[in-house]
């Protein structure tokens, strides 16, 4: 019997193997070609009941089996998992591509947009009736059937590529490893971080100590690691993932994927494939995101330079470097930064044991929004570090349940990430309650210490946590405008202010305290906290625009011509370059958001997020950060609505106006107040 074609709310995980995946495929997709034909081939007169809703409605099995079958695909992979990736991904992309092309089904879809009084309908079936509507237009209804059989070819192409790009940059995080095995490789380094090294080794069968690619192992080392000639090597191979001419090397698929997205586009109707994807964002063309990051870029740019003085200077005073180079950064940063602020990475640890971090996010969210957390053992998980937890309303009614994945292991990609195993919506009088997971990759307990969180992991956890409130409180009808399915420069909001509350005292209190004496955190590091969350952020602003850049240059003009991606590449970083460049390192071959993940033409997004979300704080600060009346103005107008309406009108019901840049400046150090 296979598991995955039996009806079910919680993924049945532990009777669940790898055989049974492509059979519930292929059982999910007929059932769902079914549905669809059902509906394009029915007799009576095309109606919103009849066929958008039972278009949303269909496909629910396909639905179920792919979220479980992706996310573990991101999560706990194995070899199998992803071959079986490669054979399935076609056969969606060509299953979804048959919907779209479905004369029949388009032409009903149609005659329900053009013949409906929309003045009938809700908003939330207006939105729905356009999307659909959208699907279709945009994605290649009104083709002749050549140009259709054209798209058909391009998207059959686009879906292994795309996955071929994060397995090789898996892959090529996998196989690297530092091996350490003499004290003066290892001067720098915390003790915590010395431990999870020789864990790493002794799992490895080595003596000593293993420094990996992995976010936990690499980003300390940079930091901290005293031994500059390790720290080049480190930094050349993270920055080289997929760039090495091999089996895994990304730059042919980088160079494929950015020429069948302007295809794709063109085929379409559209000037390129950021043209394309910006009609559905908050930005709405190329011209308005390019104005947005340089007027960022214009004031950033001249503190990002100071800051680099700055820091040049401290390094040559402190140890002599002449020549700044891009592996130094973090290190000198750290330095320069205790020597300002007297605050410290590893000092501040152990006010942020990862358990206490957990209860503190859920404190926050209680006291804005009524929410109960109860963790339990008896949902079933995919590994048995994943923790799970029930959420209940004020009332008392169940609301969600949550996964939370926290370590890094082999299987499991780098990084941090919200996800769902199903979304919210309501069918047939049910409201049916999201399955929600936050997936991270935040160093390990040790034998000695449990898991301790350096300040930029506490604000990851609230991020992704933000992130899961958006699916958590969804109250909507239908799951294609649930949760986190809005335009993707909305989508960074909820998740983006949460951590807002990472640097109030107020908030603090509620959890960060000493894993050993129980001391909380003292009331100057607070302080500390709050100013050196400044330090450097010019040069922290013009990272995120170089990389908005970078993604803009790659899919809003045609691809064609380009032959060299490191050429192309240092082109689009020019005005955003603060060292020198290392000729073996480059970016994009490892820039999965936009090559695997759905940021392609949308990195930009993560500060005009920052934009959104320094203002709406600066809202909850006019009347105190646990207001419960802009809490629940932000629950109802922002978490709970989803894509039910567009971004600006939902954002303007909560804030009473458009957003404005000024809050971001002046939280940046960036505005002529702050300089």
């Amino acid at each position: 019997m296979n598991p995955l074609l039996e009806p079910f709310d919680i993924p049945p995980f532990s009777s669940v193997s790898n055989e049974h995946y492509k059979p519930a495929f292929l059982n999910a997709l007929e059932k769902a070609h079914k549905e669809i034909d059902a509906i394009a081939d029915a007799e009576e007169e095309a109606t919103f009941e009849n066929t958008i809703e039972t278009l949303e409605f269909s496909g629910q099995q396909l639905d179920r089996v792919a979220s479980l079958f992706f996310n573990l695909n991101s999560a706990e992979t194995n070899d199998t998992i992803q071959e079986i990736a490669k054979e399935i991904s076609p056969l969606l992309a060509k299953f979804s591509n048959d919907i779209i092309l479905n004369e029949k089904l388009f032409e009903r879809v149609k005659y329900v947009f053009n013949n409906t009084d929309k003045n009938k309908l809700s908003v939330e079936e207006q939105m729905l009736l356009e999307k659909k509507y959208k699907n279709f237009s945009r994605n290649g209804a009104n083709l002749n059937p050549k140009q259709k059989e054209k798209l058909r070819e391009i998207d059959a192409a686009l879906a292994p590529l795309k996955l071929q790009f994060g397995e090789n940059v898996l892959k090529e995080t996998q196989r690297f490893e530092m091996h350490l095995t003499e004290e003066k490789d290892i001067a720098g380094l915390p003790e915590s971080v010395l431990q999870a090294a020789a864990q790493t080794a002794e799992l490895k069968g080595k003596k000593g100590w293993v420094i990996t690619l992995d976010y936990p192992s690499y980003i300390p080392f940079m930091k901290y690691g005293s031994n500059r000639e390790l720290r080049k090597k480190l930094s050349t191979a993270f920055g080289s993932k997929a760039f090495h001419n091999d089996e895994f090397d990304n730059q042919n698929n980088v160079l494929t994927i950015t020429k069948l997205r302007y295809e794709r586009a063109k085929l379409l109707g559209y000037k390129t494939h950021a043209h394309f994807v910006l009609e559905e964002r908050m930005a709405e063309t190329p011209e308005k995101v390019y104005d947005f990051l340089q007027d960022l870029l214009v004031k950033a740019k001249p503190a990002a330079q100071r800051e680099l003085k700055e820091l040049s200077e401290f390094a040559k005073q402190m140890d002599g470097i002449e020549k700044l180079e891009a592996w130094d950064a973090s290190y000198y940063s750290e330095k320069l930064k205790q020597h300002l602020f007297q605050i410290d990475d590893e000092k501040l640890k152990p006010y942020f044991e990862l358990e206490k971090v957990i209860d503190g996010v859920f404190k926050v969210t209680e006291s804005l929004f009524g929410l109960k957390f109860e963790e339990v053992s008896d949902i079933e998980t995919y590994h048995k570090e994943v923790k799970t937890y029930r959420i209940y309303d004020t009332d008392g009614a169940l609301i969600s349940t949550f996964f939370a994945d926290f370590h890094p292991r082999e299987g499991k990609r780098a990084g941090a990430w919200m996800t769902s195993f199903k979304s919210q919506y309501i069918f047939e009088g049910k409201n049916e309650r999201p399955l929600i997971s936050n997936v991270c990759n935040f160093t390990k307990p040790t034998k000695d210490e449990p898991s301790l969180l350096t300040f930029n992991e506490v604000t990851t956890l609230f991020h992704e946590f933000g992130h899961a409130l958006h699916g958590i409180l969804a109250n909507t009808t239908y799951p294609s405008l649930s949760g986190t399915s809005v335009y993707w420069d909305f989508v960074e909001l909820p998740s983006q202010i949460l951590e807002n509350w990472c640097y109030e005292e107020e908030a603090l209190n509620l959890f960060a305290r000493h894993y050993k004496t129980d001391e909380p955190l003292p009331m100057e590091l607070v302080k500390k906290i709050k100013e050196a969350a400044k330090f450097q952020e010019g040069m922290a602003t013009l990272r995120q625009i170089s990389f908005g850049l970078l993604d803009m240059a790659w899919h809003a003009q045609d691809p064609s011509d380009i032959k060299s991606v490191k050429n192309f590449e240092l082109e689009a970083f020019r005005e955003t370059t603060l060292y020198p460049d290392n000729p073996k390192t480059c970016m994009s071959t490892s820039f999965s958001h936009i090559f695997q993940g759905g940021y392609s033409a949308g990195y930009y997004s993560y500060k005009w997020a920052e934009v959104l979300d320094a203002d709406a704080f600066d809202y909850f600060k006019s009347k105190g950060i646990f207001d419960k009346e802009i809490a629940s103005k932000f629950k109802e107008h922002i978490l709970s609505k989803g894509g039910t309406e567009k971004p600006m009108v939902l954002y303007k019901r909560f804030r009473g106006r458009e957003p404005k840049i000024d809050a971001l400046l002046e939280r940046a150090g960036l505005s002529i107040n702050s300089v």
